[in-house]
């Protein structure tokens, strides 16, 4: 099983901690683009920084991220899970799960990236600012940089398995699923339903996905099927329907 999660814009930068060394990172066959796009985002940064912030869609509030990027070769690093914040990492908050669990969710999640197209949990990362939707000097989109070796890489990653998708649209757009692994890629949508109507809710969307990532570590379970994992979730208390290779998680409160 593996299961793909969006980053989260916000990050934590760390005190100490040693720099980057992207021959550490997992899926090694990523690094030529990772050190393409380091180089290009540190560059950027290093030079006019009203074009950088420009480029990078920041605002006056967010000038400090400039000099983070143009740093990002001497930042301390930490594991990844402790970069990223927001809604789904709290909900998930991988440092409070028991070793067995903690274990599973080194080897089965990955974190889509922008900067390093995926990574592990325990991989260490410093704090950087760059979106899914950038676009860097000479290299035009990041997207385009990402379309060709990140499908290659989730053919891998997932081998037998199930492929759990819960990216946003922005980050899905970097790398999708080859065809052949369409059978068993399954993506979730969360639906709250009061009154008889149901509603998309960007905030809760992203805390329920965190907690069902959650529960599905804790519970140890393994589904090699999309109906495996209706089922599963079932069994843990959510309310589940599908819909083709969706699943759509349907719930009461907020």
């Amino acid at each position: 099983m593996l299961i793909l999660l969006p980053p989260s814009e916000g990050k934590t930068r760390p005190a100490t901690g040693s720099p980057l060394e992207l021959e550490s990172l997992s899926f090694s066959t990523l690094t030529p683009v990772r050190a393409q796009l380091l180089r290009a985002l540190v560059k950027m940064c290093s030079g006019n920084p009203k074009r950088a912030m420009q480029a990078l869609g920041l605002g006056p509030t967010q000038a400090d991220a400039i000099e983070i990027n143009a740093g990002l070769l001497e930042e301390p690093t930490a594991r990844a899970d402790e970069i990223y914040t927001g809604v789904l990492f709290s909900m998930l908050d991988v440092a409070t799960l028991d070793p067995a669990s903690r274990a599973r969710a080194d080897e089965s999640l990955a974190v889509a990236s922008a900067l390093f197209g995926l990574v592990r949990p325990g991989d260490r990362i410093p704090a950087y600012r760059l979106s899914g939707d950038g676009s860097l000097p000479r290299l035009g989109t990041v997207a385009s940089r990402w379309r060709t070796p990140l499908p290659r890489v989730l053919r891998e990653a997932a081998g037998d398995g199930l492929l759990i998708d819960l990216r946003s649209g922005m980050y899905a757009a970097l790398g999708k699923p080859p065809p052949e692994l369409a059978d068993r890629t399954v993506t979730m949508r969360v639906l709250h339903e009061h009154g008889g109507v149901r509603k998309i809710v960007s905030h809760f969307n992203k805390a329920t996905k965190g907690r069902i990532v959650r529960a599905l570590l804790e519970s140890g379970a393994d589904p090699s099927s999309v109906d495996e994992l209706q089922s599963v979730l079932g069994d843990l208390g959510w309310t589940v329907e599908r819909d083709g290779q969706r699943l759509d998680v349907v719930v009461a409160e907020i």
